[in-house]
């Protein structure tokens, strides 16, 4: 995953902030926006599981603070509803500005409420897909009924909301009464997909039949069980992207051959300021996941580096094996590789008490199953260590580095 930090201006000239997630072997085939729930931000975790979900299929995911909201411009305070619109629209100008116009919307509570409203008013977006999302934007008021009265009477106040403090104002209501979220979606006429949780304890299931049945098809429904509204599980969150990607598919312009970025490298690696060590990679044609241990500072979400090298020794191994049985026709049945890596002390080194007499040492034992007699068996056991990535272990390696230029 490629990802860069972006500005653009709303209707009023303020700044947002926001990050541009780009898949890091193609171009990428759509581009989606991402709408955070109430009083959130674009670093809400479940907000960044999703959108590499599906920049990992290939989308470009815009993701940005609303105005007054995270490092975007703006006070809190003098926003609306409206406003979350009108945000919307200047995220998909900015992308058909500099990149390519979004052809789909995501949002995630009263975000997804939003991207209803906005995607009448955004040409090239052909679906959206909402996330545990309000039927009445007017929910809201269930998080500020006890400030309700002092709003009416004083114009204002100031409401905690998942332990911080937010101004709301009269106007915001205001703003509220005006929307008819039922109405608006049943002149959509554009793929819909709701998303929501029987479990949500913020915004009820009902609200997702309720946008249902006023939605035209094609309108589709996933079942969340089991998550929280904020999506706090990984699995959740990785999921929700995941299901959005292989259905946004059906109703998405996808080129028949993806172009690929040009690269001559089989792998390729990348890590975010805010990541600590995790980080995302892509080994050929596959994704994966490399990470530290926790005790070391890392999330522990994938092998280690050194993990990664111990996995390329152990599986060349049982290849090679498996290669040269069948080759001889001998009955290997199963071969199985157990390989560790650390540093051990030369055995014939001069000075043994020093920490720069260690040298790299990878352990690994073989376990060969079938009806094997000695010889075949000391036979495979001279061929593990003739194996390539063992031999690139063992020969002089070059590592050749450059800087590239930014795509």
């Amino acid at each position: 995953m490629n990802s860069q930090k972006v500005t653009f201006k709303n209707r009023k000239g303020q700044l947002l902030k926001g990050r541009l997630e780009l898949p890091i072997d193609r171009h990428p085939h759509n581009f989606v926006i991402f709408a955070h729930c109430f009083t959130c931000n674009k670093n809400l975790i479940a907000v960044k599981n999703i959108s590499r979900a599906l920049t990992s299929s290939g989308f470009g995911v815009l993701r940005f603070d609303f105005t007054g909201l995270g490092e975007s411009e703006g006070d809190f305070a003098d926003t609306n509803f409206s406003g979350n619109v009108d945000d919307l629209v200047a995220a998909a100008d900015y992308l058909k500005e500099e990149y390519t116009a979004p052809t789909l919307l995501i949002g995630h509570s009263l975000g997804g409420a939003a991207v209803i409203f906005a995607a009448g008013e955004i040409p090239s977006v052909k679906a959206l897909a909402t996330i545990g999302a309000p039927s009445d934007p007017l929910h809201i008021k269930h998080l500020l009924k006890s400030s309700l009265q002092e709003i009416e009477q004083n114009g204002k106040a100031v409401v905690n909301l998942s332990g911080r403090d937010f101004t709301i104002k009269k106007q915001f209501l205001e703003d509220l009464n005006e929307k008819s979220l039922p109405e608006t979606a049943s002149k959509l006429r554009k793929p819909i997909l709701l998303l929501h949780s029987p479990q949500d304890t913020i915004v009820g299931i009902q609200n997702a039949e309720a946008i249902y049945k006023a939605a035209q098809h094609p309108k589709s429904f996933v079942s969340l069980d089991g998550a929280d509204h904020l999506l706090m599980n990984k699995k959740d969150s990785e999921y929700v992207g995941e299901v959005i990607s292989g259905w946004a598919k059906r109703y998405l312009p996808l080129e028949e051959k993806e172009e690929l970025l040009e690269t001559k490298h089989q792998v390729v690696a990348s890590l975010d300021a805010a990541d600590r060590f995790t980080t995302q990679m892509k080994v050929g044609n596959h994704y994966i996941t490399s990470d530290e241990p926790i005790d070391f500072g890392g999330n522990d979400f994938g092998p280690s580096p050194y993990e990664l090298v111990s996995s390329g020794l152990s599986a060349c191994t049982v290849m090679t094996l498996q290669m040269y049985a069948k080759r001889k026709n001998w009955p290997l049945e199963n071969v199985t590789v157990h390989t560790s890596f650390g540093k051990s002390h030369a055995v014939d080194c001069e000075h043994c008490e020093t920490d720069s007499a260690k040298i790299d040492t990878f352990h690994r034992d073989i376990q060969l199953f079938g009806d094997l007699d000695q010889k075949q068996r000391e036979r495979l056991l001279q061929i593990a260590n003739k194996c390539p990535v063992h031999r690139t272990l063992h020969s002089n390696v070059q590592v050749i580095t450059q800087l590239m230029d930014k795509a």
